[in-house]
């Protein structure tokens, strides 16, 4: 091979949750697998979010979302077991459920209405009460009327997640390179032969476009997928372990008991470019979703704040299958829930690279819906 070149059997773009899940799988195989990370593992959407599981919580009726948002959640559970056997990283998947609380008259129909759809389809979701909500989390805010208790929806710790996955790739046999932007998509004869990432060509027949927020901007990609990065702030509060048991939310945000006794506080949805900054009124709306939920947060110190880039699309929805170009496939566009679907999408997409099945109908996810 000429110098500045090297190869893989497959080259993964992108070394976040959803492109360290797709190596893993490939790495499994016996497959040369190479993860190329413009920055570092996990520095971008993957390590900014607060690591929610919510299948029920945040999924309606009618979404394409929900059958493979349960089958997500379901992963995870024996992803947390596997990678802590593997690694010794725990994720920290939480023993608890989720709470979605209502303020108002209408915020309790649109929760009644979600309980009469889930319990329809068998799903489990109890009706608490107010008094049965500050019975379980003494700390809510007084005034909240009703609640929905999601007991199979979690929380994990993403950025330990996101370590987990990375040491179990490279323990099975995945390569990483980071530091190193891809600069084209390198294609002959009408189908990928690689990609390029600065000075270096590497060859592969596949590549796994991973890439978050910058899916679309992989130079050389005819018909790129139409990912956008839509920002979001996150607050970490300064709490000791115990005030909050449960994630608790509203459809305005939500809070997130971590086991380090941190409890973060999210999240804001801005259409702000490749802007990652923390703004006044982004920490203003953020702190009054905090402030709502439990008023007892004013007197607690703020221990840092953050803004990621969600991977956007059109209509909310991912954007997995083959691409434009033969051996070239997308797993994007996860938007909110990259850290619950991302485990079962990339290995989806592990198995896409392999010319296999899915495992799972990706039908309405399909790049091409935008052609």
């Amino acid at each position: 091979m000429a110098a500045g070149m090297s190869g893989a059997d497959v080259v993964v773009l992108g070394g976040g949750v959803v492109g360290l899940s797709a190596a893993r799988a490939l790495a499994t195989e016996g497959v040369r697998v190479l993860v190329v990370e413009r920055g570092r593992v996990g520095e971008e959407a993957s390590g900014a979010a607060a690591g929610m599981l919510l299948a029920q919580a945040d999924t309606a009726a009618d979404s394409p979302l929900l059958e493979i948002a349960l089958r997500a959640r379901a992963r995870h559970a024996g992803l947390a077991a596997e990678l802590e056997e593997e690694t010794g990283i725990a994720v920290e998947r939480s023993a608890h459920g989720v709470v979605e609380v209502a303020f108002s008259e209408a915020e309790e129909s649109v929760l009644r209405d979600r309980a009469a759809w889930q319990r329809a389809r068998g799903l489990n979701v109890e009706t608490w009460s107010g008094a049965d909500l500050r019975d379980a989390e003494p700390n809510l805010n007084p005034a909240v009327r009703s609640g929905l208790y999601f007991e199979d929806d979690r929380s994990v710790d993403n950025v330990r997640l996101v370590r987990a996955l990375a040491a179990s790739a490279v323990a099975r046999g995945a390569a990483l390179r980071c530091g190193r932007p891809v600069t084209g998509l390198v294609v002959e004869a009408g189908r990928v032969a690689g990609v390029r990432a600065g000075p270096e060509q590497i060859r592969a027949p596949v590549v796994v476009n991973a890439m978050g927020a910058w899916a679309g901007l992989v130079p050389g990609d005819a018909a790129p997928p139409p990912v956008e990065p839509v920002r979001g702030h996150i607050v970490a509060f300064d709490l000791a372990a115990g005030l909050l048991h449960r994630v608790v939310c509203s459809h305005r945000g939500y809070l997130v008991p971590r086991a380090d006794g941190r409890l973060l506080a999210g999240s804001t949805v801005e259409r702000a470019g490749f802007d990652k900054s923390v703004t006044a009124a982004a920490l203003h709306a953020v702190l009054a979703i905090a402030l709502e939920l439990a008023p007892m947060l004013s007197g607690v110190r703020i221990a840092d704040s953050w803004a990621g880039l969600r991977p956007g699309t059109p209509d909310d929805l991912p954007i997995i299958g083959m691409g434009s170009v033969e051996g070239l496939v997308h797993a994007a566009g996860l938007f909110r829930n990259g850290i619950l679907l991302g485990p079962l999408i990339g290995e989806a997409a592990a198995r896409l690279a392999l010319g296999r099945d899915p495992g799972i109908d990706l039908t309405p996810f399909s790049p091409s819906r935008f052609t």
